[in-house]
């Protein structure tokens, strides 16, 4: 039997604090604006996927997502394929004893241990694992900047799962993309007391993906313009200021504006966009009381294109922000395990809130489905355990 080639990566899942919305070239995944992300803990949220090829295999590529066979014949994932083999075809050019991997049919498992397309980011995660585990496979030399061109045009924010950490995506201006790149603000160990409360008010798909209401919001939103050219530019710099000086009360105040900027421009979209319901307007005005409470902000929301909120906050403030929390939805999945369990409830604080917010505390309480603890983490990880068998067959998940 013809050898099988494999290689095994995870990736995370990045959350945006200045958003991405919009693209100047939807072909090469060319944002209208630069943008910054926290990237989360792979042992909460993370792609698990391995890419393998062999000369044995069907001429067509494969590709196996949570079990489901996936459609690789879209201009996205073939973009990503046809850049990777032409960078492996360049290394076999150069060393002639190598063996011929960009010729042979790629088979690729990919597992997800959160929701799919339920506005946690699984395109971003999921994109970033594939051409990280396919470098790896053809044993690239290429750094995660280099892959970040590449993942981008998987998936726009899948440039930045590249990096672990505070990471920033280049707008960039050269029409063939080449200087729209992601970078590392600063690493995970630089400030490693961020936390992120994840409350999934729905892990149905999305009404209007991503890409659709992106371009309807450019072509229809008089909002849009001056957010792209104005506002982001200056919450770049005001952010990376505040990672650097782990300034909190900063980083919480851009973060939560920043939010509000980007859904009112979907709201000013038409038709309008309405990626927040009502159990996410009560996750604002919970965070709301919280600051209120504190005198000061100790926590901030965000929402990418859906209604789950995360609400970022430090660890030395767990008890006001995710005590509160814990103390409304308690009974939710998520709470336990080393996290949740280190989470002291906080009935004070709930009762202040009830006071003041009481039927947002009770939306939440009806519209939270699970809730997901984690933190900022570190980019992909090569791993020993692979999706695929010696025989090039999925290993079935126990």
């Amino acid at each position: 039997m013809s050898e099988i080639y494999r290689a095994s990566t995870t990736a995370p899942v990045n959350i945006a604090v200045i958003k991405y919305w919009g693209k100047r070239d939807p072909k090469l995944n060319l944002p209208t604006n630069s943008s910054l992300s926290v990237t989360l803990s792979q042992s909460d949220l993370r792609t698990h996927t391995t890419a393998s090829c062999s000369p044995s295999y069907p001429s067509e590529d494969a590709l196996l997502l949570n079990g489901q066979a996936q459609d690789v014949s879209g201009a996205r994932t073939q973009a990503c394929f046809r850049e990777l083999r032409a960078l492996r075809q360049t290394l076999e050019a150069s060393d002639s004893s190598l063996p011929k991997l960009a010729s042979y049919p790629l088979r690729i498992v990919s597992e997800n241990n959160f929701p799919t397309a339920a506005g946690l980011a699984s395109s971003a995660a999921g994109f970033a694992a594939l051409v990280r585990a396919i470098a790896n496979l053809y044993e690239l030399p290429s750094s995660p900047t280099d892959l970040s061109r590449i993942a981008r045009q998987g998936s726009g924010s899948a440039c930045r799962s590249l990096f672990g950490g505070y990471v920033g995506w280049e707008q960039g201006a050269a029409t063939d993309g080449s200087d729209s790149v992601a970078f590392q603000v600063a690493p995970a160990s630089y400030w490693p007391s961020m936390r992120a409360l994840i409350l999934v008010v729905s892990a149905a798909k999305k009404g209007v993906s991503s890409t659709t209401g992106m371009q309807t919001t450019v072509a229809t939103s008089s909002l849009f313009p001056s957010r792209a050219s104005e506002t982001v530019p200056r919450r770049m710099a005001e952010m990376q200021k505040a990672i650097q000086e782990k300034d909190f009360e900063t980083f919480g105040k851009v973060t939560m504006m920043d939010s509000n900027s980007f859904h009112a421009t979907c709201l000013d979209t038409y038709p309008p966009i309405f990626y927040l319901n009502d159990v996410s307007r009560a996750a604002i005005k919970v965070v709301e009381v919280i600051n209120e409470a504190a005198g000061r902000i100790v926590a901030a929301y965000t929402f990418d294109a859906g209604p789950n909120a995360v609400v970022y906050y430090l660890e030395e403030n767990e008890k006001l922000v995710a005590g509160l929390f814990k103390a409304a939805l308690g009974d939710k999945d998520g709470w336990k395990g080393a996290r949740g369990d280190k989470v002291e409830s906080n009935a004070d604080a709930l009762q202040k809130a009830e006071k003041d917010a009481g039927v947002a505390v009770g939306l939440l309480q009806e519209g939270v489905s699970r809730v997901i603890l984690t933190g900022v983490g570190d980019g992909p990880v090569k791993t020993e355990e692979s999706l695929i068998d010696g025989k090039g067959e999925p290993v079935k998940s126990t």
